[in-house]
């Protein structure tokens, strides 16, 4: 395992890639600096091109020059052993944004999905992901639902993520898609995860450390739902829900947590919201060689 402690950087879509930029700062920062080796996989995107684009500008303007494009487009592509590898020696790797559907039937249980740990595992590559890339970080990933303002039996549904972190599902755009009622309807569904809705603009940076953080221009929303009574049995489907005792953080960007010392020692800090530290504990372990 290298000094560099590994991260995972969620972000929650339309991060700023050509003004002040400070969630990519950021990224590039924890990846190692402007001479990171970087690898940008847009599986998630039905118009590479664009998606090309776009953070070849933005990677241009913060001089990460030593970048690759890992064009897989199909499992096929997914199998190859060279960009598998490509990615594994990789600094960082930036999932991008478009449907998480198609991320994960493209690169799901593929020798990519395994350099993605391997990066993490061996190097401490920050993986980033944004949007679509974003959801996928979890092992439990939201696929699909409808946005309304109060929560609804089928509202949502999920499938199986990357597994970067385990009870957890991440949403995104959150604020702006006012998708408060759909991850409640998620938690309402599954009370042993924990929600995260991350705003536009503003990631949430989780370490290997057991740190956390936010930044960027809005808010992380946190639900736990894991003491809750609601009505989701007996309600009949799309049929408005009765949800009690639901904790919800609010953690605005600048708010950072920390679990373990220098040493790696455990902290023990009681300020800490409980849905907070689970977070950091369920991080899938850079130690676990079987994951």
């Amino acid at each position: 395992m290298t000094a560099r402690q590994g991260h995972l950087f969620i972000v929650g879509g339309r991060e700023d890639r050509e003004d002040d930029m400070e969630v990519l700062k950021r990224y590039v920062d924890l990846c190692g600096g402007p001479d990171a080796r970087i690898a940008v996989l847009a599986s998630a995107s039905a118009l590479l091109e664009n998606v090309r684009k776009a953070y070849d500008q933005a990677f241009d303007q913060l001089q990460v020059h030593n970048r690759i494009w890992v064009p897989v487009t199909d499992r096929r592509e997914a199998c190859n052993d060279a960009y598998a590898n490509q990615l594994a020696e990789s600094d960082g790797v930036y999932i991008t944004g478009g449907d998480q559907k198609r991320l994960l039937a493209t690169v799901g249980g593929t020798p990519i999905e395994n350099a993605l740990r391997r990066a993490l595992r061996e190097r401490g590559a920050c993986i980033g992901g944004t949007s679509a890339g974003a959801s996928a970080m979890s092992e439990h990933m939201l696929a699909a639902g409808t946005s309304g303002l109060l929560p609804e039996k089928g509202a949502a549904s999920l499938a199986a993520g990357l597994g970067f972190l385990r009870h957890v599902v991440i949403d995104q755009h959150f604020s702006e898609r006012r998708r408060l009622g759909r991850l409640l309807s998620a938690i309402a569904q599954n009370p042993g995860l924990i929600g995260v809705g991350i705003d536009e603009d503003t990631a949430l940076v989780i370490g290997a450390d057991r740190s956390l953080e936010v930044l960027g221009s809005g808010a992380v929303t946190i639900i736990d739902g894991r003491h809750i009574r609601s009505s989701y049995l007996d309600a009949a489907m799309h049929e408005r829900l009765e949800i009690l005792n639901v904790a919800l953080h609010l953690l605005p960007a600048g708010c950072s947590y920390r679990l373990a010392s220098a040493d790696g020692s455990p902290v023990s800090d009681s300020s800490v919201p409980e849905a907070v530290r689970d977070i950091l504990w369920t991080m899938t372990s850079i130690d676990d060689e079987n994951r």
